[in-house]
């Protein structure tokens, strides 16, 4: 099967085995997953129905997309709605598949690594350098962070994200807050109030294989600080995270 797009919707096969995990087995199995763009921010997993192993139960309950038809809701056990698929749909590729709602399953896996919010986009790629730019951080006019040995994360979509060492940090000035994210791309962080600012700062403290360069390094948000480059002060970016 060749990539396809209907309206808005881009379909695309798969080749890594998808599971997913509910109640502490495998609820789902597949070498054949479809990568559906519902959205276009991020794909949504399709799994072939006789790659589902768990009974799902119809419950009544409809979901219409002008694109996709007539979605039917299906339970898993005691977990309501956690999955959808459209029998009838006019995007003939989505016949014989089923959607489970990635936040009613207890964990997914790509391969054996556990991935987090949802599937990795295969168009979306992160770049980790180093940097010796001279990277100055002010939040209500105090300098939070100073440094010249910044790692710059690119990430598709995204403004840079500029990682500095714990020790170019007020550390201060820093409040942990007990808030906690996850990143398909990068892993587990947890962040720090700054000067009573709740979550301005972040850090992985051991990010995925493919984020190790910034490890226990802490970011700002561009988005709700003041970030100056080689004593240019950055243009506050527009973003989910705005």
């Amino acid at each position: 099967m060749k990539p396809i797009t209907r309206g808005r919707v881009r379909i695309e096969p798969s080749a890594k085995r998808v599971r997913a995990f509910l109640g502490g087995r495998a609820v789902a199995d597949t070498v054949r997953p479809l990568l559906v763009w519902e959205i276009p921010y991020y794909p949504a997993y399709y799994i072939p129905r006789d790659d589902v192993t768990a009974e799902l139960k119809p419950n009544g309950g409809t979901k219409r997309s002008p694109s996709r038809g007539e979605g039917i809701l299906y339970d898993i056990g005691d977990v309501a709605d956690a999955a959808l698929a459209y029998p009838d749909s006019p995007i003939e590729e989505l016949r014989g598949y089923v959607r489970l709602e990635w936040e009613a399953m207890d964990a997914w896996f790509e391969e054996d690594e556990e991935v987090y919010v949802h599937p990795r986009d295969p168009y979306s790629r992160v770049d980790i350098l180093p940097s010796s730019r001279h990277i100055r951080v002010e939040v209500d006019g105090a300098t939070v962070a100073d440094s010249r040995h910044a790692r710059i994360l690119f990430e598709t979509g995204l403004p840079p994200r500029y990682y500095l060492p714990k020790t170019d940090v007020r550390l201060d000035l820093l409040t942990p807050t007990g808030t906690v994210s996850r990143c398909p791309y990068k892993g587990r962080a947890e962040y720090w109030s700054v000067n009573g600012h709740a979550d301005l700062a972040w850090s992985y403290r051991t990010p995925l294989e493919e984020s190790q360069r910034i490890a226990g390094l802490i970011a700002f948000y561009n988005e709700k600080v003041d970030i100056y480059v080689d004593g240019v002060l950055q243009d506050r970016p527009k973003s989910p995270f705005s």
